[in-house]
């Protein structure tokens, strides 16, 4: 496929930890695919940002098959780039253990058996966090050493890039789309 015409797919997880943030970044995106799990869906609605997903034309697709659609588009080549953020923890164990038993597990396995990179915003990645609860609701958040290892795990991977914090997943999206001349 011609670069011209490859997309960034977009997963999200169940997470409200930097949903709102990360729903800004995909909102100043062109040519993106936006996957939505199970509880990512849930969770945009208890947040009340359905408005802040669907501002942009994004083309949306819900764990809602057997993942046959993201594995076919990954197959024909349609992405330069698959980022998943917010990341949950349990999302964080399966990719550093090689379960790909949901829609975003799946898409990354497809996306590593493509040679697409993946970008990932792990929601814990520090020992003590601040998290936006529904109604803007800030409560603290302790990660589980077992939830920092498996990130550590997963940044040994190859073809994928784990970031921290926002400013970084911005730039490293950029870096990517720049790369593909897309975005």
């Amino acid at each position: 496929m011609d670069s011209q015409q490859q997309r960034l797919a977009w997963a999200i997880t169940g997470s409200g930890h930097y949903l709102r943030e990360s729903l800004a970044i995909l909102n100043t995106l062109d040519n993106v695919d936006v996957f939505l799990s199970r509880a990512a869906a849930e969770i945009i609605q208890q947040y009340g940002f359905q408005s802040l997903l669907s501002s942009n034309n994004h083309r949306v697709y819900q764990d809602k098959t057997a993942s046959s659609i993201p594995v076919e588009l990954f197959y024909q080549g349609k992405y330069h780039t698959l980022v998943i953020a917010p990341a949950t923890s349990n999302t964080i164990a399966k990719m550093a253990y090689g379960f790909s038993d949901s829609l975003v597990t799946n898409l990354y396995a497809q996306a590593g058996k493509t040679r697409v990179p993946s970008i990932v915003f792990a929601c814990d990645t520090a020992p003590e966090l601040e998290s936006e609860a529904p109604r803007e609701h800030m409560v603290k958040v302790y990660p589980r050493k077992i939830d920092l290892d498996n990130i550590a795990k997963l940044k040994t991977f190859e073809a994928t890039l784990v970031v921290d914090d926002m400013q970084s997943l911005r730039d490293s999206i950029q870096q990517h789309c720049q790369q593909a001349l897309l975005c």
